[in-house]
């Protein structure tokens, strides 16, 4: 049995694409991964399942959601293993995480092509920094998130990807509870 956590692109923010985790959790049920958990209201779902193809669970996951709440909703699942990986190879991993400039990470659903990644470092962001590992960017935003031209929206247009993105504190508690699963 692996243990992976799916993380949901675009769910309740401003209003949109509202899921209670409770009725999210309640109709996962019905596929075939078990000890389903959600962690806060921003789409994280930690389970498992005897299930190995990682894209066929991502597009169950998918299907659900749409089938359930009427609308498509991006799912990139790692994992435990992979999210440990990218907790280690962090860049940022020395900056205080209660300092509001705490490292991100945005989860990319493929490596972005060479091209598309030298084009998107050469973009002004101003102060906020970013590395990109393979399917992670990892982000430093020194100024209230909001303000940022380094968006998730831009992430993907100019990478060509979909990507979902969490804070430093919640990606170390994900881990916590993946472990203890």
């Amino acid at each position: 049995m692996q243990t992976y956590i799916a993380f949901l692109r675009g769910i309740n923010v401003s209003g949109q694409k509202l899921i209670k985790m409770e009725t999210l959790r309640s109709i996962l049920t019905e596929l075939p991964i078990e000890k389903i958990s959600t962690y806060i209201q921003s789409g994280n779902i930690i389970f498992t399942s005897n299930l190995t193809n990682i894209s066929d669970l991502e597009n169950q996951i998918a299907n659900s959601i749409e089938k359930h709440f009427g609308y498509q909703v991006p799912v990139l699942i790692l994992t435990l293993k992979e999210l440990q990986k990218c907790a280690e190879q962090n860049p940022y991993s020395d900056h205080n995480i209660n300092d509001p400039a705490q490292p991100y990470v945005t989860f990319l659903s493929k490596e972005p092509a060479i091209t598309d990644l030298e084009l998107f470092k050469s973009i002004d962001f101003r102060e906020d920094k970013h590395i990109t590992i393979n399917k992670v960017m990892y982000i430093i935003y020194p100024n209230p998130t909001g303000n940022s031209k380094l968006t998730n929206s831009i992430i993907e247009s100019k990478l060509k990807v979909k990507a979902t993105t969490r804070n430093w504190k919640t990606i170390n508690k994900l881990i916590e509870l993946m472990l203890i699963l």
